[in-house]
């Protein structure tokens, strides 16, 4: 059975765009591709603060929470998995495409 794979969102599908992450969930534990793409490795931050509202906004936009409420959620369980990490997981170089 293939993998489920999310759509390419419409303004990335243009040449030029790079596809930097993908996350899977595979037995109740997280996969992911991932590529360095920025120069500097504080920029992540931004990106990984901008996924977070982007999910806090699915869960007020499904019916879920309010999007502040689900941020604060969010931040609280990175803060404490951050601090005392659940799973430090392992990192492989591929090389791919």
């Amino acid at each position: 059975m293939k993998a489920k794979e999310l759509p390419i969102p419409q303004t990335a599908d243009v040449t030029g765009a790079t596809e930097i992450l993908r996350a899977f969930i595979v037995n109740g534990g997280l996969q992911v591709s991932i590529v360095r793409a920025f120069e500097a490795p504080e920029v992540w931050g931004i990106l990984l603060a901008d996924i977070a509202r982007h999910a806090a906004r699915i869960f007020e936009n499904e019916g879920g929470i309010p999007a502040a409420q689900a941020l604060d959620k969010i931040c609280n369980l990175f803060d404490a998995e951050m601090s005392k990490p659940t799973d430090l997981g392992t990192t492989e170089t591929q090389r791919g495409n």
